[in-house]
C-alpha cells in the first residue's frame, strides 16, 4: 500500500488498522495527517478489502493529542467554512464499515471529536478525554457539538465544552462515551476481538445496518454543522484565539 508520513495503514484478514504516527507530536492531527487519512480512507473504500477498521495512535501517551495549534492558529474564517477536520471526520462516520477507536493516551480536542466519528470505542484504564478548545479561544467545530450530545446527552456535553474538563476513561465509560474499558495494554486485542465479532456477520447487513443507525441520528444535523462552521469562522478570526494559542505555544516551547 502507498507509503505515508503521518498514517501507518494495514489491511489482514478483511481488518484495516489504520495509525496515527505522530508520537512526538501526541500524534497531533495537522495538514498532512489530513491528506494521508483522506487518500488512504479512498484507497481502503476502492479497494473493497476492508470489511472493518480500527484507528488507534502510534506510542502510549496518545490516541491523538488534539490539533496542531501552530497550524490551528494560522487558520481564518475561510479556513473554517472549508471544513477542513469536519470533512474528514464526517468520511469516517460514513465509511460503508464498522469502525473502532482504540484509544490509549490522551484523546482531546479533535482527537476526541475523530473517536466519536468511530461506531464504537475501546480505550484503556489510563485513557483521557476531553474537548479543551474552549481554552483556546474556540469550539470543537468539527463535529464536536453535535456527536458528544447524542453519545453522552445534553447537559454532560454541556459541561464537558463549556468547561473543557478532561475526565478519565472511568468516567467516560460511565456516561455512555466508550463501549469498553480495558487494561492499557489490552486496548489493541480487545479492538481487535470486538471486529471479529463484527467480521463474523454478514457484511452487506452490518454496512446496511450502520447506514440506518447512522440515518436515525442524522436529524437536524446539517443545520447543527452549519452553525458550528459560522461560529468558528468568527471565532478563527478574534484576538482572543490568537493570544491563547499563542500563550500555549510558548508555554509549550518553555517546557521543552
Amino acid at each position: 500500500m502507498t507509503s505515508y508520513q503521518t498514517i501507518l495503514v494495514d489491511v489482514e484478514d478483511r481488518l484495516a488498522i489504520v495509525t496515527f504516527n505522530r508520537p512526538e507530536k501526541r500524534n497531533a492531527i495537522d495538514q498532512t495527517m489530513i491528506n494521508e487519512l483522506h487518500d488512504a480512507l479512498d484507497g481502503l473504500v476502492a479497494d473493497g478489502q476492508a470489511q472493518c477498521a480500527i484507528f488507534t495512535g502510534a506510542g502510549e501517551k496518545a490516541f491523538i493529542g488534539g490539533a496542531d495549534i501552530a497550524q490551528l492558529r494560522e487558520r481564518r474564517a475561510g479556513d473554517a467554512l472549508k471544513t477542513i477536520n469536519a470533512a474528514l471526520f464526517n468520511k469516517i462516520e460514513a465509511l460503508p464499515f464498522p469502525t473502532i477507536a482504540a484509544v490509549r493516551g490522551y484523546c482531546l480536542g479533535g482527537g476526541c471529536e475523530l473517536s466519536m466519528c468511530c461506531d464504537l470505542r475501546v480505550a484503556g484504564e489510563g485513557a483521557k478525554f476531553g474537548q479543551p478548545e474552549v481554552a483556546l479561544g474556540i469550539i470543537p467545530a468539527a463535529g464536536g457539538t453535535q456527536r458528544l450530545p447524542r453519545l453522552v446527552g445534553l447537559g454532560r456535553a454541556k459541561e464537558l465544552i463549556l468547561t473543557g474538563r478532561i475526565i478519565d476513561a472511568a468516567e467516560a465509560d460511565r456516561i455512555g462515551l466508550l463501549n469498553r474499558v480495558v487494561p492499557d495494554d489490552e486496548v489493541l486485542d480487545a479492538a481487535r476481538e470486538l471486529a471479529g465479532s463484527i467480521l463474523k456477520n454478514g457484511a452487506l447487513a452490518v454496512r446496511l445496518a450502520k447506514l440506518n443507525l447512522n440515518n436515525s441520528a442524522r436529524t437536524g444535523q446539517d443545520s447543527g454543522l452549519l452553525l458550528e462552521q459560522i461560529t468558528q469562522a468568527v471565532l478563527f478570526e478574534s484576538e482572543d484565539k490568537v493570544a491563547r494559542m499563542t500563550n500555549f505555544l510558548t508555554r509549550r516551547k518553555k517546557k521543552s
